[in-house]
């Protein structure tokens, strides 16, 4: 096990704290603009962060026009280089900074990279803008062909050029580049390149001057950038201080993560401010191991990774415990941005239905079997083939529903069951798999049927639980033969990677598996959707109300003494940490000991978030770290060791959402005999030797 400081340093996890700074500005007046440079670096040095992005030309100000070409102005910008490295020589956060610099008769546009006092090299703008407000090709000549080249500053030759990559020695994936304002409007970014180069931020001097509309195109830009050359993009626009002459400023600082938004500013903040938070370039590295087109773009661009000069130099960072700034998702199959929410959760179910329809077409089915448990996944199977038939124009009469209940069926869920049969309209029918059984049990000695006590006590075993499983799953299989249909599987994503599911003739198979790339939280969450925005009449949202509102449970157990129901979490988890360790460890390969780190971060303390469906106590919020140690080597065994062998045959489904599936057809490959020793070795290492386990 490790040092608990080893555990909870998110930089041993692969993370680089990052800020845009909007620092107090004032136009052209240089030894003001040195002290709101260094204040923000001094905020970023108290708050651990490792790399701060100012705005373009943020020594000089940006809208000063031809004041850029006095010598004055220059001079005193060359000066300002020393003096801002000099008072941050103590400072931890390496400084990306905006200023004009000569370059023997040339005035360039520069990114200005600082750590400790020392300039490690200069990036020119590649791309000037001459239209509209901007006349930038009056003051500047452009970077685009300056590769392996000087420039002196201050007396000192230090690195220039647009072929620069500057990486941390003592903390694997701190690489880095820069590119101002305009690069990132061109068709062909310098920062797409620099990232094929190994670069696993971007950062974005901007001075961009806000109108209407131009802070969605900001986001798109930076969005895109991010995903498409799977990085961190981090952008710092010009805010409060500029001139106002002809144009005005909004300060706008974003980072984004592969395609995803992690932090952005206050706009039109009158004081100055740092946007801090964590990137993870563990993940951006193991993406760009996975995405083999981002490889063969390098390849294709002449391997830059070659070409690029990599600036190499020791980051001085506070190691141990400083915490997580970055947004954790609790539950990272289900939608969360407010926008979009109604939109993402209307794909997500057609994607079923349009799968579900075309298989019907494709099979001419004149019936679609469902056994319907009165559960959450029968209960989803059911709403996806009810909408399937209404939109191809088929009586719902032609989906045949079964309840089959067994020795642990509830009363509850068996009048569920018929409520949400009835509700649909489907045609609905009751097959009691008890005798049936019972004959099966007695047929094979077992003790149940025999009333012989065996020898661990234990008579509601697997083989008894497997029994009704099976036969309940043979009567579909037979019925859809007698109809002229077919099976519709309603085992979810969430149990095919935990191998909760009865093999072979059990409810592992079907003859299309319409929720397999759906896992349990999504299919909580959409069931919750279908019931909001009304895709059914009230009599049948007042049952689906009532099955959210039903202990997940396989009911193949009786009820004991205790009045206590067979409980599916209880058993092996919950779901909710599930899903969140199946995300991260199928979509990003991330190691065991870092996704305990942080599922330890989205799930210890209550007041981080909410269960999505609403009021929900038998939903916990938080977890220890004892707890999610403990059901994180639950999921590691069986999902590499116990479950694989069921994936390798599974039936035809869906791929639902874009965090990945479990198909072997497709997002998962993998060996049926494996063992998980690796995985569990690599969470009890990485672990503190203090957990009590």
């Amino acid at each position: 096990m490790a040092d608990k400081n080893d555990f909870f340093d998110m930089h041993a996890h692969g993370f680089v704290r990052v800020a845009t700074a909007t620092p107090c500005h004032r136009t052209a007046d240089i030894a003001f603009n040195i002290e709101g440079i260094v204040a923000e670096a001094r905020k970023g040095h108290d708050q651990n962060v490792d790399l701060i992005v100012y705005p373009e030309l943020s020594v000089s100000s940006y809208a000063i026009d031809d004041l850029l070409l006095q010598g004055a102005l220059q001079d005193a910008s060359e000066r300002a280089i020393a003096a801002i490295a000099e008072q941050c020589a103590d400072l931890t956060p390496v400084l990306v900074i905006g200023a004009p610099l000569k370059r023997y008769d040339k005035l360039y546009n520069c990114a200005v990279v600082i750590a400790r006092g020392e300039v490690l090299g200069v990036v020119p703008k590649s791309y000037l803008p001459n239209y509209r407000e901007f006349y930038e090709k009056r003051y500047f000549s452009h970077g685009r062909d300056c590769r392996d080249l000087w420039i002196a500053i201050n007396g000192e030759e230090v690195p220039f050029g647009v072929d620069l990559v500057f990486a941390a020695a003592n903390l694997p994936g701190f690489t880095f580049a820069a590119e101002i304002c305009e690069d990132f409007w061109a068709p062909y970014p310098p920062g797409d390149l620099a990232a094929m180069a190994g670069a696993h931020i971007i950062c974005n001097l901007s001075a961009s001057p806000i109108t209407i509309g131009r802070a969605d195109d900001r986001h798109m830009h930076c969005r895109a950038t991010s995903s498409r050359a799977i990085c961190a993009y981090v952008y710092s626009a010009s805010g409060h201080g500029e001139s106002t002459t002809d144009l005005g400023w909004d300060g706008q600082g974003v980072v984004y993560e592969m395609g995803a938004l992690l932090a952005q500013s206050v706009r039109f903040d009158l004081d100055p401010e740092l946007c801090v938070v964590d990137v993870d370039t563990d993940r951006i590295v193991g993406e760009r191991l996975r995405n083999k087109t981002f490889g063969d773009a390098a390849d294709a661009n002449g391997r830059p990774e070659e070409s690029y000069r990599r600036i190499v130099f020791e980051h001085a960072y506070e190691a141990g415990d400083i915490g997580l700034e970055r947004p954790l998702r609790r539950f990272p199959f289900v939608p969360n941005n407010p926008k979009t929410l109604d939109e993402d959760c209307y794909e997500a179910f057609n994607i079923q239905v349009d799968a579900l329809m075309r298989r019907i077409q494709a099979t001419g089915a004149k019936s679609l079997i469902i056994g319907i448990s009165g559960g959450l996944d029968s209960t989803h199977a059911l709403i996806v083939a009810a909408k399937a038939c209404d939109r191809l124009g088929m009586p719902r009469s032609a989906i045949r529903g079964y309840t089959m209940p067994g020795f642990g069926t509830s009363e509850g869920t068996k009048s569920n069951a018929w409520k949400l049969m009835e509700a649909f309209g489907i045609t609905a029918e009751e097959i009691d798999i008890k005798p049936a059984a019972r004959q099966m049990l007695s047929d094979m000695g077992h003790p149940f049927a025999t009333g012989e006590e065996p020898e661990d006590g234990t008579v509601y075993d697997v083989t008894f639980e497997n029994v009704q499983a099976g036969l309940r799953t043979d009567y579909l299989f037979r019925l859809a033969g007698h109809h002229g249909g077919f099976v519709i599987g309603t085992g979810d994503l969430s149990e095919l990677a935990l191998g909760w599911c009865t093999y072979g003739v059990g409810d592992q198979m079907s003859h299309y598996g319409v929720n397999s790339g759906v896992p349990k939280t999504l299919i909580q969450y959409l069931i919750g959707w279908t019931i909001r925005t009304e895709q059914f009449l009230p009599d049948a949202s007042e049952v689906l109300r009532a099955v959210l509102g039903t202990e997940i449970s396989p009911e193949l157990v009786p009820v004991g003494e205790d009045e206590e129901i067979q409980s599916t979490e209880g058993t092996i988890g919950p779901y909710a940490l599930h899903d969140f360790f199946l995300h991260h460890c199928v979509r990003y390969g991330q190691r065991p000991g870092k996704i305990a780190f942080l599922a330890w971060h989205a799930w210890h303390d209550a007041d981080q978030g909410e269960w999505p469906i609403g009021d929900d106590d038998q939903h916990r919020l938080e977890y220890d770290l004892e707890e999610i140690a403990h059901w994180l080597e639950v999921f590691l065994k069986r999902f590499f060791e116990f479950s694989q062998f069921k994936r390798s045959a599974m039936p035809n489904g869906p791929k639902v959402s874009s965090q990945g599936a479990l198909s072997p057809r497709g997002d998962w490959r993998a060996p049926s005999d494996a063992v998980a020793d690796l995985w569990i070795a690599e969470l009890k290492a990485a672990l503190p030797d203090s957990l009590d386990r």
